[in-house]
């Protein structure tokens, strides 16, 4: 289905790291900002609670060097109106 659409799954072979970086950084950054710090009393309070982290701190707050110290939610925003534009 993803090479239909023209997406590449991977950037390296099998055992190479290069392509979850991305995904190795943010829970690196869950779980050291946020999980580590918290107890949760059950599992429901903590998908609710680390939903909430994501959403509001990752996403609408904390400034992220590779988009230019910008937020997630603000590079979207820009990255939409650019495309709306067009």
């Amino acid at each position: 289905m993803a090479r239909e659409h023209g997406v590449l799954l991977s950037v390296g072979r099998i055992g190479v790291c290069w392509d979850n970086a991305m995904a190795e950084s943010f829970f690196a950054s869950l779980k050291k900002e946020f999980v580590h710090r918290t107890v949760f009393p059950t599992r429901k309070r903590a998908t609710d609670a680390i939903a909430h982290w994501i959403e509001i701190r990752y996403n609408r707050k904390r400034l992220h060097s590779g988009i230019g110290y910008r937020t997630p939610f603000e590079a979207h925003s820009a990255y939409t109106a650019t495309n709306q534009a067009a």
